[in-house]
């Protein structure tokens, strides 16, 4: 049945197509480096936490890569929260990393998501999709702009850093048989 024009889409009918992807350049941490990105047309994109998604930091990017800037959100979240996988994926990095807890997710399109302070529950080479349970909010030291916590939420495609807040954004609709 084909949606009346104008008339709101079902959720699960709606899909955001993901941008072509660039081949990681670096090894290491959150490098993303394995098997070549196996190519997809669409994706479902969730939030990494549950209720409503307040941004407490917006992403804003150096103008030179050196510079100083926020190179992803920071989500209103508490300790102990839930942390979900924002889109389908393979882990790649569960372990603390400069005194936080981070995960990096490799989706299929090759872009990584980032996720800190975050107590995983999920290892390397675990394969994740939209909304499983990845970790809890941990403590995390002054990154948050003077909150008790929050959750740091990152977006890569090779070397740069993109607005993860740009997976949530609803685009075309798409209609699923």
């Amino acid at each position: 049945m084909l949606p009346v024009l104008g008339a709101p889409l079902a959720a699960a009918s709606v899909v955001l197509a993901l941008l072509p992807a660039a081949a990681p350049s670096t090894v290491g941490p959150g490098s993303g480096a394995g098997p070549a990105p196996r190519p997809t047309a669409a994706v479902a994109w969730g939030a990494p936490v549950d209720g409503p998604v307040s941004v407490l930091d917006r992403f804003d990017p150096p103008v030179r890569r050196w510079l100083p800037g926020h190179r992803g959100v920071d989500l209103d979240a508490a300790m102990g929260d839930v942390v979900r996988a924002a889109g389908p994926g393979t882990v790649t990095w569960a372990a603390p990393l400069a005194g936080r807890g981070v995960v990096v997710v490799r989706h299929p399109d090759g872009r990584r998501t980032t996720y800190e302070p975050v107590d995983a529950v999920v290892t390397v080479g675990d394969d994740v999709t939209t909304g499983d349970r990845i970790g809890r909010v941990a403590p995390g030291v002054g990154h948050c702009g003077g909150v008790p916590s929050c959750l740091h939420w990152g977006l890569r495609r090779g070397d740069d850093y993109l607005d993860p807040m740009l997976l949530l954004r609803r685009g075309r609709p798409v209609l699923l048989p």
